[in-house]
């Protein structure tokens, strides 16, 4: 990924005029759903926490887990545990202010996002993708093209090929060529997935970054901008706001009394296998507990769980260089890291998630 110094510049100004210092408190009366899950207020940095001790963990491990994420280049690390937080730790010069890129766990939302503009009757994933990219939008004859539809870009399964040289992030049209039939095959690739922005645009009639805003940043209390990198749109935010979609994710798509996702089939589907080819993923969300998995860039289908220590009902945002979001219905756990590359050559899913929720074990004891 290439950080320009125009992007930071940016980042910077965006964020200078709403820079919040961040603090923690106690409410008497914390706001709770059916599931009692706290959510901290929005458009405020105040978030309830709480102990280790209260929880039966184990603290020595924890303090061996910061020493193993210093060596590993973290930046920041959140644990949540019933929507507070259990630990929230930042490494050198990194701080709750600071931002950083989500990198390909920005997947998930967009996919959160889709469903949303479905549920306002603004598309429909089953529909044709050329309906709203515009016929032309591939290299493919149009035979071909027709067959690719927004369930194909969710599932990483438009048929196109992914090892287009020498920049396969390519969304132009003499970029996108033909591999195999849509539905096909399942190939982890970057450019199809990016187009989702201008389907959401063509569908909602304004700027994604605009209609982002309006139905998943501003009501969950999030900070964060989509930005340009070369093809790619990526977004940054501070680990706070990770931490946040993270939480939404955990309650089904509501935040405390208020309902981002209504459509329970699409969020089941999310968080679901979505075609029989990789049975690990989901809309753009890696899944685990499942009997085999892929992996970016290889043909290969492995047996197993994607990440063995980790919960099977777990399912994550992944992003290159290790850019986390874990989320664990049944502990009711969100698990965030971002930084730097753990040492992993993986765009998304690497052995670094199963080291580290083998650390995680025997602090939380599950």
């Amino acid at each position: 990924m290439k950080h320009s110094l125009f992007i930071i510049c940016i980042i910077v100004l965006f964020f200078a005029s709403c820079k919040k210092s961040v603090d923690t408190e106690t409410p008497i009366a914390p706001p709770v759903t059916q599931d009692n899950l706290y959510f901290p207020p929005v458009n405020s940095s105040k978030w309830q926490t709480i102990s280790l001790v209260s929880l039966g963990w184990n603290e020595t491990a924890l303090n061996d887990v910061y020493t193993y994420l210093q060596q590993k280049n973290t930046k920041a690390f959140i644990i949540l545990k019933d929507g507070k937080i259990v630990t929230e730790e930042y490494f050198g010069s990194f701080t709750a202010d600071s931002l950083w890129y989500w990198a390909s766990a920005g997947k998930t939302m967009t996919a959160m996002l889709v469903g949303i503009a479905q549920q306002e009757g603004l598309l429909n994933i089953n529909d044709k993708s050329s309906k709203y990219l515009g016929t032309g939008w591939t290299s493919l004859p149009q035979q071909k093209e027709d067959l690719i539809t927004i369930r194909n870009q969710l599932t990483m399964t438009t048929g196109l090929d992914d090892a287009v040289m020498p920049d396969n992030d390519c969304t132009t049209p003499d970029c996108l060529v033909y591999k195999a039939d849509a539905g096909t095959r399942w190939a982890y690739h970057n450019a199809p997935y990016t187009v989702l922005d201008k389907v959401v645009e063509a569908a909602s009639g304004t700027t994604f970054n605009n209609y982002f805003q309006q139905k998943i940043r501003n009501p969950v209390g999030m900070n964060g901008l989509w930005l340009p990198s070369g093809y790619n749109n990526v977004y940054y935010s501070n680990a706070r706001s990770m931490a946040r979609f993270g939480l939404l994710l955990l309650n089904k798509g509501k935040w405390n009394q208020t309902t981002i996702l209504s459509d329970s089939n699409y969020y089941n589907a999310q968080i679901n296998t979505s075609q029989n080819l990789n049975l690990s993923y989901g809309y753009l969300t890696w899944l685990n507990g499942k009997a085999s998995y892929m992996l970016p860039s290889v043909q290969f289908i492995f047996p197993g769980m994607l990440t063995p220590n980790a919960p099977a009902d777990m399912f994550a945002a992944l992003g290159k260089n290790d850019q986390k979001i874990y989320v664990v219905p049944s502990q009711k756990l969100v698990v965030i890291r971002m930084g730097e590359s753990a040492g992993n050559v993986q765009l998304a899913a690497s052995s670094f998630d199963n080291e580290l929720w083998g650390k995680l074990k025997t602090i939380i004891g599950y």
